[in-house]
């Protein structure tokens, strides 16, 4: 395994400049679809913590149809996978028509992993290879209190925010299907204002674009830092004009399409491949989890101000083919320190990445809305790649 570093272009962070990252709601059609593909994964997870699974779902007006790869020694009918389905589109919010959780078609697909795939991953310890070829990214900075890029993490909260007050009644008359997009102005590398903020958001018929601005406003003011929000000239709200018929009934929506949104809003590079219905035996998902957490660690032990990870994988093989570490520049100790005690202090084989982070649990669901990165770890296993309990380690072998 062959550990690189390179100091990048930091050409940016002695002027002005702007970056935009953008965030979709839950009832945002790609995401209505991560989130089956999701559920599909905990539900076999949760009775077959070693299942190997690849869900996939698309949705268009008035039908779903899932489909992939599973094995599995846990066996979901028809009837299951399809009572799951109605109550995720009916939990987001779609009760009525033309997209309606108690009509809508359900055509399942899903068939057996490849048994030559399977070979490759089955077995239960450190020789079990990679799921498939593939380049992860991770990233942390200080922009935010959870170390991650402003853009992306300010994209979230207002959709987040505005969500959850049409979830709870707050919000009358507004639809599930949302998106907003945030640019933001930088000095120096630090964000420290909005130029401006976009929010597109599905409404009732008799509510006119003024009606939905002045519904929304409070909640995106509560999302923004004190002194950031942008000029009311430059507050965009369904710019557009009417946004009436939203969700599945208007645009197709596929598992995987907002790979940007749930990474690091463009901040840095993404890798290879999408996250949402992979079990942890997929690289694409469980190593990119691994280098958010050596990254966000590394920042949250004060060894850099950000920094960017890239591991790359072959299927079949278990030890990674590459770690690559920047700092940008901004390591207080030199890089080759920080790339030794990364070695160290962490197996980055798919089995060492799954029992560290103990990934073999029913935890996905919630990670296919708002990013998968800048949460709060939680009790129950959610979010373990957000935890900053790497850092005596990082700093014992930095040390040594």
């Amino acid at each position: 395994m062959k550990f690189i570093t390179q100091h990048q272009n930091s050409s940016r962070t002695d002027h002005e400049y702007l970056f935009t990252s953008e965030s979709v709601s839950p009832g945002h059609p790609d995401k209505v679809c991560d989130q089956i593909s999701d559920a599909i994964l905990d539900l076999f997870l949760s009775h077959d913590p070693s299942a190997k699974v690849a869900a996939e779902t698309m949705v268009v007006p008035n039908n779903v149809i899932v489909g992939g790869e599973i094995t599995s020694t846990y066996y979901a009918s028809q009837e299951e996978i399809g009572s799951l389905v109605r109550n995720i589109i009916k939990d987001i919010g779609y009760k009525t028509e033309p997209f309606n959780y108690e009509s809508v078609k359900i055509n399942n697909f899903i068939s057996e992993q490849s048994p030559e795939i399977f070979q490759a991953v089955s077995q239960e310890d450190h020789n079990q290879g990679a799921g498939d070829q593939g380049i992860m990214f991770g990233y942390a900075c200080r922009e935010t209190p959870v170390l991650m890029p402003a853009a992306i993490y300010y994209s979230h909260r207002i959709i987040n925010n505005v969500f959850d007050a049409i979830q709870d009644g707050s919000l009358q008359g507004l639809g599930p299907d949302a998106k907003t997009q945030v640019t933001l102005n930088y000095s120096k590398a630090q964000p420290y204002s909005a130029e401006s903020i976009v929010l597109s958001i599905q409404h009732s018929d008799s509510y006119s674009q003024d009606d939905v601005r002045r519904l929304v406003l409070p909640y995106i003011e509560k999302s923004m830092p004190e002194g950031w929000m942008c000029g009311s000239d430059k507050l965009l709200i369904n710019p557009s004009g009417r946004f009436t018929i939203g969700g599945p009934a208007a645009d197709t929506g596929l598992t995987g399409r907002k790979i940007i949104v749930d990474t690091y809003g463009g901040a840095v590079p993404h890798g290879g491949g999408a996250f949402s219905g992979k079990d942890p035996s997929k690289v694409d998902r469980s190593a990119a989890y691994a280098c958010r957490y050596l990254a966000k660690n590394i920042v949250a032990s004060g060894l850099a101000e950000k920094c960017l990870i890239q591991i790359s994988y072959a299927i079949g093989v278990a030890q990674p083919l590459s770690v690559y570490l920047t700092t940008y520049k901004t390591a207080t100790v030199p890089e080759a320190q920080i790339i030794r005690a990364v070695s160290k202090s962490m197996d980055l084989t798919p089995y060492g990445i799954r029992k560290h982070l103990k990934l073999d649990r029913p935890i996905y669901r919630v990670t296919a809305n708002y990013g998968h990165f800048g949460r709060d770890a939680r009790e129950n296993g959610e979010f373990s790649w957000e935890k900053t309990d790497l850092i005596d380690e990082l700093l014992h072998h930095v040390k040594l």
